[in-house]
C-alpha cells in the first residue's frame, strides 16, 4: 500500500513537472535554400507557475550544414508567469546542403524565485526547401519534311530537388504522331536529365513542339511546365544540299557505266568501218 502511494505521488510530480516547464512552442522559421539565410523565430513560453529570470537560449550548431549569422545565443531578463517571448536568430545553410528536414539542439536556461539556475535540452525542426528549375531542349532525326523522323524532349533538372511522377504530354502542331503522346518519365534527380522520345512524319515547314510536363516537386506539390518550342524542319530540296540527308549515288554510277558501254559501242563500231574502207 504504501510502496504504492509513493508510485503514485512520484507520478503526479512527474506530471507536473512536464506541465509546468519553460518551453519553446513554437518555431516560425522563413524558406531556406542551399547557401542562402534566413529568420528564425523561436517562441520561448513561461508556465513554471512563477517568473522565470536570466532566461537563455543557445542554439547548437557543432557538426550541422548551418551556422548562425548573429550569433547562436538570445536571453532576456525575465519572462513572466504564463507570458512568453519571441527569441530572433538568422541562420545560413550551407552551399551543398541537401534539402529536406534537420534538427537543430538548444539548451533552454533559466532562474527559478530560489535562485536555482534550471536547464534542459531539446531540439527543433527545421526545413531546407529546393527550388525546382527545369531546362528543356529538343533534338531532332531526320528533320525533313514529309518523312518520316523523330523527336527527343531532353528534360534537365537543374534545381537542388528531385523532382517526381514525372509525365509528359504533347500536343501536334505541324507534324503526325506515329507513337503515344504521353509519356511517363519517373523521377529526375538534381542535376540530372531524362529523354522522351517521339516518332512523327513532319507536314509543314514550322512546325512547334506544345505541351506539358506534369510533376511533383520536393515539396511533393504539383506542378505543370509548359512545353512551346519551334522545330526547324526543311524541304528535301534544303535536306540534301545542307547534308542533312544522303541523296542514293546509285542511278548516278548506273548512268556513268551505261555511257561508258555507249562510248565502247560507238569505238569499236567507228573502228570496225575505219577497217573495211582501209581494205577497199
Amino acid at each position: 500500500m504504501i510502496n504504492k502511494l509513493i508510485s503514485t505521488i512520484v507520478l503526479l510530480l512527474v506530471c507536473m513537472s512536464l506541465a509546468s516547464a519553460m518551453v519553446v512552442s513554437n518555431v516560425n522559421q522563413g524558406k531556406i535554400f542551399p547557401g542562402e539565410e534566413t529568420n528564425l523565430d523561436l517562441t520561448i513560453e513561461n508556465t513554471i507557475n512563477e517568473d522565470a529570470q536570466d532566461v537563455s537560449l543557445n542554439l547548437l550548431f557543432s557538426n550541422l550544414p548551418f551556422i548562425p549569422t548573429s550569433g547562436s545565443e538570445r536571453s532576456v531578463n525575465k519572462i513572466k508567469e504564463d507570458k512568453e517571448r519571441i527569441l530572433s536568430f538568422v541562420i545560413k545553410s550551407s552551399q551543398d546542403i541537401a534539402p529536406g528536414n534537420y534538427n537543430i539542439p538548444y539548451e533552454l536556461s533559466y532562474t527559478n524565485s530560489n535562485d536555482e539556475k534550471i536547464a534542459k535540452q531539446g531540439s527543433i525542426g527545421i526545413v531546407v526547401n529546393a527550388d525546382t528549375e527545369l531546362k528543356i531542349s529538343t533534338e531532332l532525326e531526320n528533320n525533313v519534311i514529309g518523312q518520316k523522323g523523330k523527336i527527343t524532349l531532353k528534360i534537365v533538372n537543374s534545381g537542388f530537388g528531385e523532382i517526381k511522377f514525372v509525365n509528359v504530354k504533347i500536343y501536334p502542331d505541324g507534324y503526325a504522331l506515329l507513337s503515344g503522346s504521353s509519356d511517363y518519365i519517373g523521377n529526375i534527380g538534381s542535376d540530372d536529365f531524362e529523354t522522351s522520345s517521339y516518332d512523327v512524319i513532319f507536314n509543314e515547314n514550322k512546325p512547334r513542339l506544345t505541351g506539358i510536363i506534369e510533376y511533383k516537386d520536393f515539396n511533393n506539390n504539383d506542378k505543370i511546365e509548359n512545353i512551346n518550342m519551334p522545330i526547324k524542319v526543311y524541304s528535301r530540296e534544303e535536306a540534301i544540299s545542307l547534308g542533312v540527308i544522303q541523296t542514293s549515288k546509285i542511278p548516278l554510277y548506273v548512268g556513268v557505266v551505261i555511257v561508258l558501254i555507249v562510248l565502247i559501242l560507238i569505238y569499236r563500231f567507228i573502228r570496225k568501218r575505219l577497217k573495211k574502207n582501209n581494205k577497199k
